[in-house]
């Protein structure tokens, strides 16, 4: 009988209990090794269990009678006879509350819990599931297979109470405790997974996700067949059998409900009998064959009788009933007890308030002596911290002035670093672009010189008009150098106008060349710098933009600031890895009735928002851009009278607005 059937569980057991040295350690193995047949084979359920109660009755052994009595209450219970199912349970729980058995009483509320969701009846369950866990929680049990089994029980009630929320909590903390066990260390219990499984897959249909609930079906099917968990198997099948003829499957339904039936009877599991049985009988009467039908209507009706016995639920109504007013009983007698024990420690109570007066009354007259020596000191101590704080006050008002200081020194030693290398290198280009200039001019009048000599002698036709054509080509280029060199001429200009230092004159200056010429001046610095770097640029310059009178240099220098933070968020962007991304720098101008406004916009990272707080301070958090817009805006706002403004979106970019005012129309007189 012991081969039969057995668990991972079983053998481990079996050698423990051929090692055992009491009596008292074989009652308790012989439960465990009944608990581990529970779900295959019930014969030797009764078989160990009533050895080990024979046993524990005989030395008087009361938390082994226990728990062999509660392991005899799982028989009745599965073969449909839940008035003795009961009975056992009731009489195991009194027996577990007087040998103080914490696990032993949790186990048996755990039972009598089922006892109830096996008819359906989900408000008595889930208040001995609450109970059973309380005492597992007292105990501190190491039994985390049971542990798992009570925390699905709730589970499982609330889902029945359509709880579905309150269902969900209790089912994923059980399948985290399970999945988080080592699965060699289960308890005589085994491994809890296939239950957990199957009542995620009702939690799962209850929530209209039948595909869902169909994997978790089989997983519990599948994890139930190492632990040999007969009645976890035919449950699985059955839930399987029911969503199938949900769907319309009746092959499938049916199926699957033979095979739950035949685990069922083997086991006799009554509850699986009467599901399985009513399901095959609706089934074959849909596809009009009466014998099978009528066949499964009496295996239908046996196990009814069995279950729905009327005179069987009169029974298990008075035991409940008798239960109910035994707690009742014991409540007040706890009550009564509970008064006793509050007027003794009234009495004690009042004696220990009247010395504990007298004692405050003299430690009240120390305090007071104490207290006035206390202020004393505390007055003093307070002059003390006062000095303090206004001594430190003053190192970090001096830290501050001393950082401050220490920023404006370091830019301007850039700055002039800056002014001297932007002075020679504009001093170098300056000879060259004046000769390249001068010898275009010569070359052009050269050409014309040439056209004239040219005219004078008599060519052919088609010769006549290809000199023509080079000569028109060549007086052409020569114009786009002398036009070019121009250009480069005023950005030399500007160079050394920006390196000369601020504090200059205002002079009419066409905004839109000055920025534009700034913009291509910090491009092909950085450009220069980082030979891998390109940028589109986009110009729109307004063409209504007159000339304005501005400090040429301070609003180059400010335009700097700006272009070198944009071109250098684009920059930075275009290091990450993203093939689609082009840098774009956006240059727009643009006349109001009394201001004119310059944005520059990019296409960067974005700041976010605070940066945006801070990004015209000087070194805000260390950074060089934060530098060189601190700068732009004192000589925007300080220097023009005007404003610099930063908006940003994070992941599409940056715009600086500047807005330079117009002077004043005089009235006319």
């Amino acid at each position: 009988m012991a081969g039969l059937a057995q668990s991972p569980q079983t053998r481990p057991l079996q050698l423990a209990l051929a090692r055992a040295t009491t009596d008292t350690a074989r009652v308790l193995l012989l439960a465990d090794l009944a608990a581990t047949y529970r779900y295959s084979h019930f014969d030797s359920v009764s078989y160990y269990a009533h050895q080990g109660l024979r046993l524990a009755r005989h030395i008087g052994y009361m938390r082994g009678e226990g728990r062999c009595l509660s392991r005899l209450a799982i028989l009745p219970g599965d073969r449909g006879n839940l008035p003795q199912a009961l009975r056992l349970n009731l009489a195991a729980l009194r027996l577990n509350e007087a040998a103080h058995d914490l696990e032993g009483t949790a186990r048996t509320l755990n039972q009598t819990g089922l006892l109830y969701f096996a008819l359906d009846d989900y408000r008595p369950s889930l208040r001995y599931s609450v109970r059973a866990l309380r005492h597992y929680q007292q105990a501190g049990t190491t039994d985390t297979s049971q542990l798992i089994s009570v925390i699905t029980n709730l589970g499982a009630s609330y889902e029945g109470m359509r709880r579905y929320d309150s269902a969900a909590f209790y089912l994923n903390q059980a399948w985290q405790l399970t999945t988080g066990h080592r699965r060699q260390t289960w308890s005589c219990w085994g491994d809890p997974a296939p239950y957990v499984l199957r009542e995620l897959g009702l939690l799962q249909l209850a929530q209209n996700q039948p595909r869902a609930a169909l994997a978790y079906y089989r997983r519990s099917a599948q994890a139930a067949g190492p632990e040999n968990d007969q009645r976890s198997v035919s449950r699985a099948y059955q839930y399987l059998a029911e969503l199938y003829a949900g769907q319309g499957q009746r092959d499938s339904s049916i199926w699957y409900a033979r095979r739950a039936l035949v685990l069922a009877a083997s086991l006799p599991y009554v509850v699986g009998v009467v599901r399985n049985s009513s399901m095959l009988m609706q089934a074959y009467e849909a596809r009009q064959q009466p014998d099978s039908a009528l066949y499964y209507t009496h295996v239908l009706l046996a196990a009814q009788d069995s279950l729905f016995n009327p005179r069987r639920i009169k029974q298990l109504d008075a035991i409940a009933f008798n239960e109910h007013t035994r707690l009742l009983e014991l409540e007040a007698e706890r009550a009564e007890l509970l008064d006793r024990l509050r007027i003794g420690a009234l009495g004690v109570g009042a004696g220990l308030l009247l010395l504990a007066l007298l004692l405050l009354w003299r430690r009240n007259r120390q305090q007071r002596h104490a207290t006035r020596r206390l202020e004393v000191l505390h007055r003093q101590l307070g002059e003390q911290a006062g000095e303090l704080t206004t001594q430190r006050d003053n190192l970090v008002q001096t830290l501050k002035e001393l950082k401050i200081t220490q920023g404006q020194l370091v830019l301007r030693e850039k700055m002039a670093s800056l002014g001297e290398l932007m002075s020679g290198v504009a001093h170098e280009i300056q000879r060259p672009v004046s000769l390249l200039r001068r010898y275009a001019a010569a070359s052009t009048e050269l050409c014309d010189e040439l056209r004239q000599q040219l005219n004078q002698l008599p060519l052919p036709p088609e010769q006549q008009v290809a000199t023509d054509k080079l000569l028109d080509s060549l007086h052409q280029n020569q114009s786009h150098i002398v036009q070019y060199g121009q250009r480069a001429d005023s950005v030399v200009r500007g160079m050394l106008e920006y390196s000369q230092g601020g504090g200059g004159a205002r002079q009419l200056t066409d905004l839109n060349a000055l920025a534009e010429e700034y913009l291509r001046l910090v491009y092909h610095d950085l450009r220069a710098k980082n030979r891998y770097f390109s940028a589109a640029l986009l110009l729109h310059p307004d063409p209504t933009l007159e000339r304005l009178m501005v400090v040429r240099q301070d609003l180059g220098r400010a335009l700097v600031g700006v272009f070198s933070a944009a071109l250098q968020a684009v920059a930075q962007r275009q290091r990450q890895p993203d093939e689609d991304y082009v840098p774009q720098i956006e240059l727009t101008t643009r006349r109001t009735a009394a201001s004119v406004e310059i944005r520059v916009r990019d296409n960067g990272e974005g700041l976010p928002p605070e940066t945006l707080l801070t990004v015209f301070q000087r070194f805000p958090g260390g950074s060089e851009n934060g530098l060189s817009l601190a700068l732009s805006h004192d000589l925007i706002t300080r220097g023009h009278g005007g404003t610099l403004s930063v908006s940003s979106q994070p992941g599409r970019g940056t715009e600086y607005c500047i807005v330079l005012p117009l002077p004043a129309v005089p009235a006319d007189s």
